[in-house]
């Protein structure tokens, strides 16, 4: 197996090129582009791969072990037999995958919604901490200190789109495939802070 030399490889263009096999073991692979690489039995443990673009990549059987997968796209690539474990960062939904929770928005004017998001609501999350759910319920929307209250909050993304206190929302063309970040869903985050910094 090939090892890539350089320990801090940040920023390459490596697209369409045959990198099956080759050894990133340990390396700083942050915002790299490897869009339409094969990568096939490549081998990422421990390595730091922040950032980087894996559009319509062939990652069949790449290992994982290790890595820190924020912020990384993997919009139509090949998954199939990736290894993963414990330690690699950001692989598993950010979200919970079973069962009811909630959830926090933010809208124009820094309004901030809670949502209940139900046990039979379609949820997912790709390399960061945004979520998306297909619907959910409006449990109060306030201001960012707490001290106001309002009966209606507009989505920043689509004006139109409008929560109400008290009633539910719903997405009909939800995408289900969890590696396209910006796509259709009510995006959402886990904690007030995290979507007050959105």
């Amino acid at each position: 197996m090939k090892r890539i030399g350089d320990k801090d490889i940040s920023g390459q263009d490596f697209a369409a090129n045959d990198l099956q096999e080759r050894n990133f073991d340990s390396a700083i692979v942050k915002n790299c582009n490897f869009d339409d690489c094969n990568l096939k039995n490549a081998t990422f443990i421990n390595s730091n791969l922040e950032g980087s673009t894996f559009r319509r990549a062939n990652l069949q059987n790449a290992d994982l072990s290790g890595a820190n997968l924020y912020a990384a796209v993997f919009e139509n690539a090949i998954l199939d037999g990736v290894i993963t474990n414990g330690e690699t960062k950001w692989w598993k939904l950010y979200c919970p995958e079973k069962g009811a929770f909630i959830g926090y928005k933010k809208c124009m004017n820094d309004r901030l919604v809670q949502l209940l998001i139900p046990a039979d609501a379609k949820r997912t999350s790709s390399t960061m901490n945004c979520c998306r759910c297909n619907k959910a319920k409006v449990l109060t929307i306030k201001s960012f200190d707490g001290k106001e209250s309002f009966d209606e909050a507009w989505s920043l993304v689509d004006e139109n789109f409008v929560y109400r206190k008290g009633e539910w929302v719903y997405v009909d063309n939800f995408k289900d495939d969890r590696w396209w970040d910006s796509t259709t869903g009510i995006h959402f985050w886990m904690t007030r802070e995290e979507a007050k910094l959105y």
